[in-house]
């Protein structure tokens, strides 16, 4: 199985080295951007499983950016990271559908890199479930082998 691909998108770039400095080190692939413009120009061009991202960000925040990554590639999971802890921003983050919100500043790292395991076997199961559903005929709307 390939190395999965984590888009690390906080426009603080000592948040960015550290995620990524954690990332490399477990074996990932990963990919940074310094706001959500930048994430989504790279979401274009790179095969990305997992984005991790700031909400509070120049040019393009991080929750227009979960509203984009929603429409446009259903299957990437987010997690959002803030170090502005409201409670809107939380329900914001959970309305669009980001997996989790982490807050900053991180006592360790244990806590999003469990939850980016857990994205990674939600992704595994979808993933299975449409190889499973494409190996499948469908005929007068009834599914059979």
């Amino acid at each position: 199985m390939t190395k999965a691909t984590i888009l690390i998108v906080d426009d603080e770039l000592e948040i960015r080295e550290m995620l990524s400095r954690n990332f490399r080190m477990k074996g990932f692939n990963v990919e940074l951007a310094e706001h959500g413009q930048e994430a989504l120009q790279i979401l274009a061009k790179k095969r990305i499983d997992v984005v991790i991202s700031d909400i509070m960000m120049p040019v393009l925040n991080g929750v227009d950016l979960l509203r984009s990554i929603r429409k446009q590639y259903p299957m990437i999971r987010v997690i959002m990271i803030t170090g502005y802890v409201t409670l809107e921003n939380a329900l914001a983050c959970m309305r669009v559908g980001a997996q989790t919100c982490i807050f900053k500043p991180f006592p360790d790292l244990d806590e999003l890199n469990q939850e980016v395991e857990y994205a990674l076997d939600g992704l595994k199961k979808w993933q299975n479930k449409l190889r499973e559903l494409n190996g499948m005929k469908v005929t007068t709307g009834v599914v059979s082998k």
